[in-house]
Order: C-alpha cells, then sequence, then structure tokens
C-alpha cells in the first residue's frame, strides 16, 4: 500500500518485502484552469498551465554540484543566478527527466503523470549528499489556481505505473495564492541508505534560478 505523505514527513525507502528501493520514477501531475466561459456560459474556457519538474544535486557539503531543469530556459536569466544551461540528464545517468509539459490535464485527472524524473540510486555519484525536487511555473497564474498538483514516487516507467511507492498531494490552498514556484521534496542520504522528506513549501520566486538558489542557501543543511 502505497504511503500518503504529509508536509514534514521523512520516511525511509523500503517496500514492503524489506528491500530498498533504488530504481524508481518521481512524477508531478497537475491540472489545467478550466472555467465556464462562450456563450451564456454554456462552453468551457481552459487555460494551460506550465509547471516546471526540475532538481538539484548537492553535495556533501551542501553546495550545488549537478541538476536538471529545461533546457528552454533562456541562458541569460540563468548568467544573473551565476547558473549553468538547462540539462534533463545528470551525471551517470542517475536522474533523467522526461521534457516539458505545457498544458497540464484537461478534462479531468488522467491517471499519468505530466512530468517525470527517473531516479537509480546506484548511479547517483559518491560526492551527492541530497537532491531536492521543485516546481516553477512559468505561466501567471499561482498554485491557488491550479485545481490539483500531486508528486508521487513509483516503480515502473514514465508511461506505465507499476506500483506507486508513495504520494503527496499538493491541493489549492489559501497558503499558495501569490506563489509559483514550491519545494517539493528532497532525497538524502543517511550512511549507506536513502531516504525522503516531504517539503512542499511555496515561495516567491518567479524563475527556476531562484529557486535553486534559495535551495542551495536555505535547504542545505535540512
Amino acid at each position: 500500500m502505497a504511503i500518503n505523505l504529509s508536509k514534514g514527513q521523512r520516511i525511509d525507502l523500503r517496500k514492503a518485502s524489506g528491500a530498498s528501493l533504488i530504481e524508481f520514477c518521481v512524477g508531478v501531475n497537475w491540472g489545467a484552469i478550466e472555467a465556464k466561459g462562450g456563450f451564456l456560459g454554456l462552453g468551457k474556457k481552459v487555460t494551460d498551465v506550465d509547471l516546471d519538474l526540475s532538481a538539484v544535486l548537492l553535495n556533501t557539503d551542501g553546495q550545488l554540484c549537478d541538476h536538471i531543469y529545461s533546457p528552454l530556459y533562456k541562458q541569460d536569466l540563468l548568467d544573473k543566478c551565476g547558473l549553468p544551461p538547462g540539462k534533463l540528464t545528470a551525471a551517470n545517468g542517475a536522474l533523467k527527466h522526461t521534457g516539458d509539459d505545457r498544458a497540464g490535464d484537461s478534462g479531468g485527472d488522467d491517471g499519468l503523470d505530466n512530468e517525470v524524473i527517473t531516479v537509480n540510486l546506484a548511479l547517483v555519484p559518491g560526492n551527492v549528499g541530497q537532491i531536492f525536487f521543485f516546481l516553477n511555473n512559468c505561466g501567471k497564474e499561482d498554485f491557488s489556481q491550479i485545481p490539483y498538483a500531486k508528486i508521487r514516487m513509483f516503480e515502473g516507467s514514465p508511461t506505465k505505473v507499476k506500483e506507486v511507492f508513495a504520494s503527496y498531494n499538493v491541493s489549492a490552498e489559501s497558503q499558495y495564492a501569490g506563489r509559483r514556484a514550491m519545494i517539493l521534496g528532497r532525497l538524502y542520504r543517511r550512511g549507506d541508505e536513502w531516504k525522503f522528506a516531504a517539503i512542499g513549501d511555496p515561495t516567491d520566486d518567479v524563475f527556476v534560478g531562484q529557486t535553486v538558489l534559495r535551495i542551495a542557501q536555505n535547504y542545505n543543511k535540512i
């Protein structure tokens, strides 16, 4: 049975059998904004929501050492934050991103994640101590307007879920009003084992570079 995470909860990456969870997917699913529209309000107006799932890797000293975020981000803006170009694969292929979804689900939840990062902990370089996952909205909507956003860890592939290990439902709450970025959670080492912590912190960031720097400066010693 999948673990339903709450904010701040920490879990061991162990399955019911006792075996460690080594290869899995971290996916985020979200909905487009739908409202009545058209003649006499009988139609439907759909506003696409372009969320970006990203990850940064910190070494055991808490310093940024690798990243996954969209290659479509403008380099001149990344330069202002002192960050390199975006890419979809981390060192050793330990993390791989499926690419951008610029719309979200319309017509209800289709059960599949819009963006997925595959993780193979066996390939993560030994100097990496923490891996953070976060969302940025490239549009003008804030999280209180988005009907749903969920993060989950599961075994399988980006297009086929074999078994959900843990899920964290980020609902549209008042604390998200005016916020367009969110730090979802982190993987971290404890000796030879990996654990996961649900964070769920909304931020005032309007660009991915701000979120990356926020994590490096304020979350590196959690």
